[in-house]
């Protein structure tokens, strides 16, 4: 295992910016910034033994900080805390008290607020080449940031090993009650970035997804795949049943029979032949097909827009924080919150 280690020279206001290459010996390269734990790219060899990026974003580290990306905003890649997803209405309770975050998407909060953790300037505290290659970032969350009670501790630890197996690991502490669903939220494209990703085959191991209201904030109700334009209990190819003009943008419940790491989902193309496949501790999986993607020039001068992408963001139910029937996502001083979702890479055989 290599790892290479740069400094970025900032023109913005952010300071002590890294990129950090982890590569193994069949070549497969992950790129990682300490600005919002992105990882910028994933690197894989396709069926004819090219390398292929895998996740859409920026060959400069600057234009993940320029006004033209954030004025429609995807979090390209990037930590997304201290809340993922939505919360319904930006409002909470915590042993009997109301908090009130930011309303960030119509009425509600949506990836943690105004400024979440994707724009955040992590410290590194650890880099290692053996066993596998390792980055391990920390990033404090001050009590009453973006409105959130307790000064949370985060550490993010991501792997590659020679397997290619890429690893991403959350660990979180508090001093008070507060409320924690941590997700990292990669664009993936198997082709390299170009064209939309409705070709592309996938399998959800999900027998049922969650109701959202209009504005896709989760109600408390499951809702079974079967017979649905949602059942990805076989393999398809994504487009088969979305409507052209949205995608998808839906919460799954992962099939799981233990709390340890099991299969997600699985996705293929078949013009490269790269498999991607999902496996997590975490109880459900969005996937969203990149519809809000702006029209931008991204990494290798592909054009990017309206789905280019899709994501497989590894969570706990979006809104939990409101829904007794879900799993808990309050997390009290003396617990650490812990999560790991692994992408595992392979070919068509």
């Amino acid at each position: 295992m290599k790892i290479i280690r740069e400094i970025i020279n900032s023109t913005s206001d952010q300071n002590n910016l890294e990129l950090l290459s982890l590569i193994n010996k069949k070549q497969t390269t992950v790129k990682i910034t300490n600005l919002g734990g992105i990882i910028t790219s994933i690197l894989f060899n396709d069926k004819n033994g090219q390398p292929v990026d895998i996740v859409l974003g920026f060959d400069n580290i600057n234009d993940y900080c320029s006004e033209e990306y954030h004025s429609n905003y995807p979090y390209f890649g990037a930590v997304i805390g201290r809340y993922a997803n939505r919360i319904k209405n930006g409002r909470f309770q915590i042993d009997g008290v109301t908090y009130q975050a930011a309303q960030t998407n119509g009425s509600d909060c949506l990836h943690g607020g105004v400024e979440g953790f994707d724009k955040k300037v992590w410290e590194i505290v650890e880099v290692a080449e053996v066993p596998v290659g390792r980055v391990k970032m920390k990033y404090i969350s001050p009590d009453g940031e973006e409105s959130f009670p307790g000064e949370l501790t985060v550490y993010l630890t991501i792997t590659l090993t020679e397997d290619d197996e890429i690893g991403i690991e959350f660990e979180s502490t508090t001093d008070k009650p507060t409320a924690v669903n941590l997700t990292h939220h990669g664009y993936f494209n198997l082709n390299g970035g170009e064209g939309a990703i409705g070709g592309h085959l996938l399998k959800l191991n999900s027998s049922n997804y969650l109701e959202q209201d209009d504005n896709f904030v989760t109600t408390g109700n499951l809702i079974n795949v079967m017979g649905t334009t949602h059942d990805f209990t076989k393999e398809r190819t994504i487009d088969r049943d979305w409507d052209p003009s949205e995608g998808y943008d839906q919460t799954f419940v992962i099939d799981k029979e233990t709390a340890g790491l099991e299969l997600a989902a699985k996705a293929r193309s078949e013009k490269t032949g790269i498999v991607f496949e999902v496996h997590t501790t975490d109880p459900v999986v969005h996937l969203y097909c990149g519809k809000y993607i702006a029209p931008l020039k991204g990494k290798n001068n592909v054009q990017y827009g309206p789905f280019s992408a899709f994501c497989l963001e590894t969570q706990v139910h979006p809104n939990a924080i409101n829904v007794p029937s879900f799993p808990n996502t309050i997390l009290k001083p003396g617990e650490k919150a812990y999560s790991k979702t692994v992408y595992k890479l392979s070919h068509v055989n």
